[in-house]
Order: structure tokens, then C-alpha cells, then sequence
């Protein structure tokens, strides 16, 4: 491995990191008794009896009192869960709680990336490694390497190494980086001399539509979340540069533009991002990480047009036939097309006999949802269709089973699709740039998808 840096050599360093990163005191995985199976202790400053504190408020605690960060004796306690094993940091000292929670999740991420699963058994079974990975991941309690791809160039048991590698990860390591950049400063998410014969950059905007319409077609809550995933397949260390059509963007420069804008809200990026460029002037500058990533996420708390409207008409037949009649209209361009559509609609939990005619795709009785389940392939935008469903019902009915009927029909219409080469905000990407010091051209493709987020329509 090579020679681990310390704080006492980078004086100011440390002391700006006081002030803006999580320090910790030591860390823990637990199994499901209680029992630690892994500890380190960075700072020596809290004792290794104090996991019997957390089993107690935890492991041995009623669920509803449970709470994911909680104080004791001065030793804060922030835990998450993982399978069957408990990820647990305590800190004697005022750092940034949330971003220790974060730090969990890295390290269960970092993991996954060494071993298939996490669990108490694979623990056991590379508690060797994991210790090596925990000193490289955190050094006197302050969070450092907790990129896998950097983690890899250090610690490299055979096996798992070998495993996760993808056919461009093999090529490239032939040319093995002369330097890390580490955490210290530098771009620790990104290694050097990574090569390709085509140098392409993939972005797909996902746009998912949260959307609740009551049985009057009124539509109770909606919001869009939208997240920018990208492939990145560069050589060299690039500067990538994006635009979109942000409206405070346009709105602080007084640019005038032709086109719709977007007012972006709870924004978060990939640590890859410089901020201040951003907080500055909103330019989304940034030097990717090698392959597969989120770059960023985003919400917008706005009236969204139902893409799919469904109405779903029931008629009971005395107390042995239960009829459904439902109908769906695509509102959106005729040139755009849903794919992988799928109603659900709930039924009453003793029904049988179902028989189904649909005037597209193919409907079905799901019995573990207690649901139709009606799926159509390809729904062209500006079209209507509609399905006929019965039941029969059986001729004794207790009183339970029909406060279930009841029960049932309050559930609500869930709708799921994807509508690919179109966003329902607007969102659009101006232009996506990238520079590299040998000056080579790169194909960047973009791609604009909106699907279904929890999408509810209520019945009558």
C-alpha cells in the first residue's frame, strides 16, 4: 500500500476540515444480537464497551422508538441497516451527523463493490479485507477514500477484483496510472491514464412524474423528480461543461431565449461538481468519474398535466357478479408513444371466476395483489382504449369480507409507463462540452425519458 498521509503533516488542511467534515471516533458492524463483529477505533477517545448502549436502545428497543441518531454519556450514535448486519459510528466530538450517515451508505456502497452481498456471513468471511478497506476509507476519524474504482488501485484481492471487472476496466488496466490524485485535495473519483479508442458521453435525462387525481379528475398532488444519469467512456482527465435552460440562469446574466425555461429546485449534485463555479455563475462544470453515474437530481413542485388519464367504472350484481369497466386516454403528442404501460386496479379480495376483453394489449388476474393488472406494450399518444373485467363473488359473505370490499375499493388506480425522447417539465440540455488536454473530439449523446413515479388515480 502506499505511505498514509496524516494530519499533523497538512496542518491547514486539517484545520479547514474541522470546520466542514464529519469526524467520527470509532466505527462498528454489528450482527442482529448486538455482537460487533468488526470495530476500529480511530481517535481512542471512546471506549469499545460502548456498543453494549447501542444493543440496548437498539437491537433490544421497541421498533416505534427507535431512532437513527440518538446521545449517550456524551458518544453520539448514527446507525444504518443492512441486510442483517448494523453499520454503527459513535463520536465524542461536534461534527456533521448527516454526513456521517452519508459515509455509512459509502462504505456499504464500497462493499457491494468488493463482494456480492453484504451480510453477517460475507463480513466473516472478509473481515481481513474490510479492515483494509476501513483504514484506507477513514484515518483519525475523518472520512477519506470512498471512491471504489480509486480503492481498487490500492487493495486487490485476487477473486473479487477480478470478478467486477468489465471488459474496457481490463483493457485499461494495461496502462496503469502513474499517480493517484488523492482525497487530499485532488480527484480521488477519478484515476490517470485511462484510454479508449472512441471517446463518447452518454446523458439521460429521467424525468418521473409523481402524480394523485381523485375520482373527479382533479389532481390532488404533483411534482416532478428528475435525476441526470451519465455514462462517461473518455480517456485521459476531460473538463466536461453542460447547459441547461435554468431560469435563474437566464434570469442573473439578463439573457433572453427563445425557448422555455425551468426553475430547478432542491438541487443536488455528484461530488465531481464544483460548487462554487456553479453557486457563481450556474455553470455545471466538472471532471467525471470513469463509466456509470449520477450527476445530478432535481425537483420541481409544479401542476402536472396527467400523461394517462384512467377511469374505472364498478357495477356490483347483486352478491354474485362484481363488473369493471376501465378506460385510458394518452394525453400527450400523438409523435410520442408509452411504453411498458401497466394499470393495476384493485378488487375485492374473494373474487373468482375473472374473464377479461380488452380493446388492446392483455389483461390478467393477479390474485397476490388482489388487482387487475391490464398491460399494453405500445400506447400511442392521443388514443383511447378501454378493458372489460367481471368476477364472480361468492354467495356466502361474511361480514369481514364485505367491510374488505369496501376496504378494497378505497384503494387507488396505479398506473406505470415510459414515454422515451420526451420531458413533461421542459427540462432541456443547451449543450454538453467536453475539453481534454490532447484535443480529441468526443461524441456526447443525450436522451430524454419520462416515466411513472407513484402515479395514483382513486376510484369511484
Amino acid at each position: 500500500l502506499p505511505p498514509r498521509q496524516n494530519h499533523k503533516k497538512f496542518p491547514e488542511w486539517a484545520g479547514r476540515v474541522k470546520k466542514h467534515i464529519a469526524m467520527a471516533s470509532a466505527l462498528f458492524i454489528v450482527d442482529m444480537k448486538g455482537k460487533p463483529l468488526i470495530q476500529r477505533n480511530y481517535r481512542g477517545d471512546t471506549p469499545a464497551a460502548v456498543i453494549e448502549y447501542f444493543s440496548q436502545r437498539v437491537i433490544d428497543a421497541d421498533e416505534a422508538n427507535i431512532k437513527p441518531v440518538f446521545e449517550h454519556n456524551g458518544v453520539t450514535f448514527a446507525y444504518i441497516r443492512q441486510n442483517n448486519v448494523y453499520f454503527v459510528i459513535a463520536t465524542r466530538l461536534n461534527g456533521n451527523i448527516s454526513m456521517l450517515i452519508v459515509y455509512l451508505y459509502r462504505i456499504v456502497e464500497v462493499f457491494n463493490g468488493y463482494f456480492d452481498k453484504v451480510e453477517e456471513e460475507s463480513v466473516r468471511d472478509n473481515f481481513v479485507m474490510i479492515y483494509e478497506l476501513l483504514d484506507e476509507m477513514m484515518d483519525f476519524g475523518y472520512p477519506q477514500f470512498t471512491e471504489t474504482g480509486i480503492l481498487k488501485e490500492y487493495i486487490t484481492q485476487q477473486g473479487y477484483r477480478l470478478k467486477l471487472l468489465d471488459d474496457d476496466e481490463i483493457q485499461n488496466k494495461s496502462a496503469a496510472p502513474t499517480d493517484t490524485i488523492t482525497g487530499q485535495g485532488g480527484i480521488m473519483w477519478r484515476k490517470q491514464g485511462i484510454k479508449y479508442r472512441k471517446n463518447e458521453v452518454f446523458l439521460d435525462v429521467v424525468e418521473s412524474i409523481n402524480l394523485l387525481v381523485n375520482q373527479n379528475g382533479e389532481t390532488l398532488h404533483s411534482e416532478i423528480q428528475g435525476i441526470l444519469k451519465m455514462k462517461t467512456r473518455l480517456s485521459g482527465m476531460p473538463e466536461l461543461k453542460l447547459g441547461l435552460n435554468d431560469k435563474i440562469l437566464f434570469e442573473n446574466t439578463g439573457k433572453r431565449t427563445k425557448g422555455r425555461t425551468v426553475d430547478l429546485e432542491d438541487i443536488k449534485f455528484h461530488q465531481c461538481v464544483k460548487l462554487n463555479r456553479f453557486e457563481g455563475d450556474r455553470t455545471i462544470s466538472f471532471i467525471p468519474p470513469d463509466g456509470e453515474f449520477d450527476l445530478m437530481s432535481y425537483r420541481l413542485n409544479t401542476k402536472v398535466k396527467a400523461m394517462l388519464n384512467v377511469e374505472a367504472q364498478v357495477e356490483k350484481h347483486g352478491n354474485s357478479r362484481v363488473e369493471y369497466m376501465v378506460k385510458v386516454k394518452s394525453q400527450f403528442k400523438k409523435t410520442s408513444t408509452a411504453n411498458g404501460v401497466e394499470i393495476m386496479v384493485p378488487v375485492p379480495v374473494d373474487v373468482d371466476s375473472p374473464s377479461f376483453k380488452a380493446s388492446t394489449g392483455t389483461a390478467k388476474y393477479a390474485p397476490e395483489k388482489d388487482a387487475i393488472v391490464w398491460s399494453i406494450k405500445v400506447l400511442p399518444g392521443g388514443k383511447e382504449y378501454m378493458m372489460r373485467a367481471s368476477f364472480g363473488l361468492p354467495t356466502i359473505r361474511s361480514n369481514e369480507l364485505d367491510a374488505a370490499f369496501g376496504e378494497r375499493a378505497k384503494r387507488p388506480i396505479e398506473v406505470k409507463f415510459e414515454i422515451p425522447y420526451f420531458t413533461v417539465s421542459g427540462f432541456q440540455v443547451r449543450y454538453l462540452k467536453v475539453v481534454e488536454r490532447s484535443g480529441y473530439e468526443a461524441l456526447p449523446w443525450v436522451r430524454y425519458i419520462t416515466q411513472s413515479g407513484e402515479y395514483q388515480i382513486r376510484m369511484h
